[in-house]
């Protein structure tokens, strides 16, 4: 039997004093850095592509196609968001320093960088928050 390890993730917008707070669960006790970065998307494309309600999608990175509004993304009315494509462009905007992440409060810096899997761990996703007219 397959032992289920669970990783809390928060996400902050500096500059904005948001965050949000979710979990994240995995088979494994360690995982990757670019592992919590695709599960992290793929959980937030089942969410929005669930929905049937007009609502905006909160993800880590844009959707082409979309405008950026207060509260997230909107997409055009019954749009569906590709996991695989969003996990790619987050990929590649960690690794051009979007956004960075912290795991107990010390600083990632690689996709490849192993992270272990712990009810107490921490994983913190921060993403600054253009100023507007300034």
């Amino acid at each position: 039997m397959n032992m289920v390890h669970n990783l809390m993730v928060k996400d902050e917008l500096l500059g904005t004093g948001m965050s949000n707070e979710f979990t994240l669960w995995f088979e494994e006790p360690r995982v990757s850095v670019a592992d919590i970065i695709s599960e992290r998307v793929r959980h937030e494309v089942e969410i929005y592509n669930a929905r049937t309600a007009d609502s905006n999608f909160m993800g880590l990175v844009q959707p082409t196609e979309s405008e950026v509004e207060l509260n997230g993304y909107k997409l055009k009315k019954g749009r569906q968001v590709n996991a695989t494509k969003q996990i790619e462009v987050a990929l590649r905007e960690f690794e051009s320093c979007a956004y960075f992440i912290l795991v107990d409060d010390l600083q990632v810096k690689s996709l490849d960088d192993e992270v272990a899997v712990h009810v107490d761990t921490k994983v913190t996703f921060i993403k600054l928050y253009p100023l507007v007219g300034g």
